[in-house]
């Protein structure tokens, strides 16, 4: 396998892929990260503390980590995703196939990771999705995880389960790329709002209440774009909003937190040090939404307090002033 992109997440992968028997090059674009990583056999700077096995090598060159590698697995930030499939695309055999751990939407045009890649690789490159609940320091450290790959070649779907599935790394397997996707996105943004309402000390109820509504509203936005229901209760759905929302290894978490402790979108980011694609995401959601007319009030307000400078405060005032409904609606 060559695994593309070196941040936390990626080696996290890189490295439950060559524990499990395969061999295994990662590839980054920084040099100095790859001589790093080579002679202190693990990755210092975004995951501290998780050795890199033998059978992972470290390599400065996209070409020859492809060239040595039966399939590729690609690890980058939703906003990279086509710079980097494209420069994939130029070195890659025709019967490779590409799977991707990206979550997120692309700026401006608000494609999934599926319709991006079918824009650069072609719609005849097999390909799949990997995606679910997992914080990748935990994946690092061998700790029990469980994620969904999506593919609508079941074959390449069983392949990936396969090179990752072992004794505390589960994989499930569907058909519904579309879903896996969506739940990847729009969880991002929950994850900033439960993390705003926690930070402001609202508490239990009001994060069970943001959890299950938000649920909802990523169904509603997934089945409007032709995932599947029951994907949404599942590892890529319920299970990853859960973990986002939930515990303070999320990046997006964190920034709900911030914000809420009165820093702006621009400090909390430096603060973190890392992608927080929630950020990002937000904007596109909210188009999407508006564009195929989906109700989505916790994310809405997401997205102002991000993007249009709402106070977290009068954000959650404005969910809470909301009529009543019928549950089901």
């Amino acid at each position: 396998m060559a695994v593309l992109g070196a941040g936390s997440w990626g080696t996290a992968l890189a490295i439950q892929l060559a524990r499990n028997g395969n061999a295994v090059r990662l590839w980054a674009r920084d040099t100095a990260a790859v001589t790093q990583m080579a002679e202190a056999r693990e990755n210092s700077r975004y995951l501290p503390g998780c050795p890199l096995p033998d059978s992972l090598a470290p390599e400065p060159d996209m070409a020859a980590a492809v060239a040595a590698a039966d399939d590729v697995l690609v690890v980058v930030p939703s906003h990279a995703l086509r710079e980097c499939l494209t420069d994939l695309e130029a070195v890659l055999r025709p019967e490779q196939r590409v799977i991707w751990a990206t979550k997120g939407l692309e700026p401006e045009s608000a494609l999934l990771p599926d319709q991006v890649a079918a824009e650069v690789l072609g719609v005849d490159r097999v390909t799949a999705v990997l995606s679910g609940p997992s914080f990748a320091g935990e994946v690092g450290q061998g700790m029990p995880t469980a994620v969904t790959i999506a593919s609508i070649d079941a074959e390449f779907a069983r392949a990936m389960a396969g090179a990752f599935h072992d004794g505390v790394f589960r994989v499930y397997t569907t058909a519904d790329v579309v879903g896996v996707g969506v739940g990847g996105a729009v969880k991002n943004v929950l994850a900033i709002a439960v993390g705003i309402s926690d930070g402001l000390g609202y508490g239990a109820n009001a994060r069970a209440l943001l959890i299950t509504r938000g649920l909802s509203e990523m169904m509603r936005l997934g089945e409007k774009l032709g995932g599947h229901r029951e994907t949404f209760t599942g590892m890529a759905g319920l299970g990853d909003l859960l973990l986002t929302c939930t515990d303070d290894q999320s990046r997006n978490r964190r920034m709900g937190l911030a914000l809420a402790a009165g820093a702006d979108v621009e400090g909390a980011q430096r603060e973190i040090q890392q992608v927080v694609e929630g950020v990002r995401v937000a904007r596109e959601v909210h188009r999407i939404a508006q564009q195929l007319g989906v109700e989505m009030p916790i994310s809405t307000q997401a997205f102002r307090v991000l993007h249009e400078g709402v106070a977290p405060r009068d954000a959650v005032r404005k969910l809470t002033d909301r009529p009543f409904r019928a549950e089901k609606d």
